[in-house]
């Protein structure tokens, strides 16, 4: 299988430190991500782990591959809960880059896989392929909402 990747992007009308707020406070992210607030201090190498707000079960565990405020932020992706074995081979990788476009206007790239490295990978791209979509469009509305 070639390379299999989720890549959307979408313009935002808010500053660059606004949206990477909003790509890294909690308190925003469980806004967007479904109820789950992130569990990291977002240092190179560290964990994260999405826990359900009102539950506090595990969601999704990674880990933190780079933290360059306010441009780019890059973790890992592992569903705990499926049958897939938690190898390293089996974690996605997440890459969101902002690019400002002015003092009031940003770019969010958003990119998600390779799923043709992984376990059940055609499943897994084509569960997460709308939401990832509906995830951009929370972060653009949350985003807009602060300025």
């Amino acid at each position: 299988m070639s390379e299999l990747f989720i890549q959307q992007s979408i313009d935002v009308n808010a500053p660059a430190t606004t949206l990477w707020k909003i790509l890294t406070d909690s308190k925003f992210i469980q806004q967007y991500m479904f109820g789950c607030i992130a569990e990291t201090d977002w240092k190179p190498g560290s964990p994260l782990l999405w826990k359900g707000a009102a539950d506090g079960k595990l969601y999704v565990k990674g880990h933190v591959v780079a933290f360059e405020p306010p441009h780019r932020l890059v973790y890992t992706i592992f569903d705990p809960n499926s049958t897939i074995p938690d190898t390293p081979t089996n974690y996605l990788t997440v890459t969101c880059a902002v690019k400002s476009l002015s003092d009031r206007a940003t770019h969010l790239e958003f990119s998600q896989g390779d799923f043709s490295k992984v376990a059940d990978g055609q499943n897994r791209y084509n569960h997460s392929h709308d939401g990832d979509n509906t995830i951009l469009k929370g972060i653009k509305s949350l985003a807009e909402s602060q300025t």
